[in-house]
């Protein structure tokens, strides 16, 4: 086989490899669209945090709520018994005291609700930290894969310069 043969094989060659390479995906863009599917992840939970301290204040709205109407039945209670009125206080304290369950449950989902904050918050800052982390493991990975994309080009034309010449010397 001819210098000049092995040369247009070795052109064609280099020229199916860079089609080849072009193809495949560009890793930096899969660490930047990993990095953004964390990012919408971290926004998630921020928003479950949102959502549940929401949740928290209506129960905490209810709670206050409740503990107006538990105050007025045991003024009515009073007022009931004053006028000799037993059978209305008796009601007024039955009610009262099906409040009191009422106002423990809400109690209980109150409770359970900021036990799912702190572990939300805790989930949120060690998401953030890891999506730090990535950043820049992600910046540093696409710095040295451009670096060695430059060098690989570099020596793709140092060879072409150095077939060339060998061509031209043919």
């Amino acid at each position: 086989m001819s210098n000049s043969n092995s040369s247009r094989i070795r052109t064609i060659f280099r020229s199916k490899t860079t089609k080849a390479l072009d193809k495949v995906e560009d890793p930096r863009e899969t660490l930047d669209d990993s990095y953004e599917q964390q990012v919408k992840l971290l926004q998630q939970v921020r928003k479950a945090v949102a959502d549940v301290a929401t949740a928290k204040k209506r129960i905490d709205l209810q709670g206050q709520e409740m503990g107006s109407r538990y105050q007025r039945l045991g003024e009515q209670a009073r007022e009931a018994l004053a006028q000799g009125r037993e059978d209305l206080a008796r009601a007024a304290l039955e009610r009262r005291a099906l409040l009191e369950s009422q106002v423990a449950k809400l109690q209980e989902q109150y409770t359970a609700l900021q036990n799912q904050t702190a572990q939300l918050q805790q989930r949120e800052r060690h998401l953030s930290e890891q999506i730090a982390a990535f950043r820049i493991e992600k910046e540093t990975i696409k710095a040295t894969y451009t670096a060695s994309e430059a060098q690989v080009k570099a020596n793709e034309a140092v060879a072409g310069i150095g077939s060339n010449m060998n061509d031209v010397g043919a």
